[in-house]
């Protein structure tokens, strides 16, 4: 599975661009990105607020029979993505909170959006990606927020870590057949602030 990549400068979300790729374009897989976003989005509804800096990417393709469910790409998607941020964040803990959240040092520092669509009987999941790079909001909620700068000192490059969002799935579409569920279960579970 090869990853097209479609860029823009402003869009309303990265899953509402992958979206209309899908069903105005006819395009089955890709990864979308983009500077920033008008009407970032989270789970239930929830604003995503996109700073000019930080990272607004969305991966698609079509559910065959033999992926995994999105209920088990729930688990899939925080643990891929965790080991990419891992790499910019050396020595630090990062922690999962399900459904769709990244935490560093307790801290939010990324969230995952998973959104299904059916075009022509065939369904395809949206994945949006939203991490701190450079910058991070003040929530108002039981917990804060940060970013990879304020936290390491280092500024990752947003084209590297978009490359290393496709490279990972990618490799995770060509090893499929040895998929385990359980693996990623596992790991989710030590990584995580609450029970799946």
């Amino acid at each position: 599975m090869k990853f097209e990549v479609f860029k823009f400068e402003k869009v309303t979300s990265t899953n509402d661009a992958a979206i209309n790729l899908i069903r105005e374009k006819n395009k089955m897989i890709g990864c979308v990105y983009s500077e920033t976003q008008t009407k970032g989005r989270g789970t239930n509804g929830k604003k995503w607020v996109s700073n000019k800096g930080n990272l607004f990417v969305s991966i698609f393709f079509p559910l065959k029979k033999n992926c995994p469910s999105f209920r088990e790409f729930a688990i899939i998607n925080p643990i891929i993505i965790s080991n990419i941020i891992k790499k910019f964040c050396k020595k630090k803990k990062l922690k999962l909170k399900f459904p769709n959240d990244i935490f560093l040092n307790k801290k939010k520092i990324c969230g995952i959006l998973q959104e299904i669509i059916t075009l022509n009987k065939r369904k395809f999941l949206i994945i949006g990606i939203g991490a701190n790079l450079v910058s991070n909001p003040k929530i108002k909620n039981n917990y804060e927020a940060t970013n990879i700068f304020f936290e390491t000192k280092n500024k990752p490059k947003t084209k590297e870590l978009i490359s290393s969002i496709i490279l990972s799935y990618e490799r995770f579409f060509k090893n499929l057949n040895s998929y385990e569920f359980k693996y990623f279960k596992n790991k989710a579970e030590k990584m995580s602030f609450n029970i799946i």
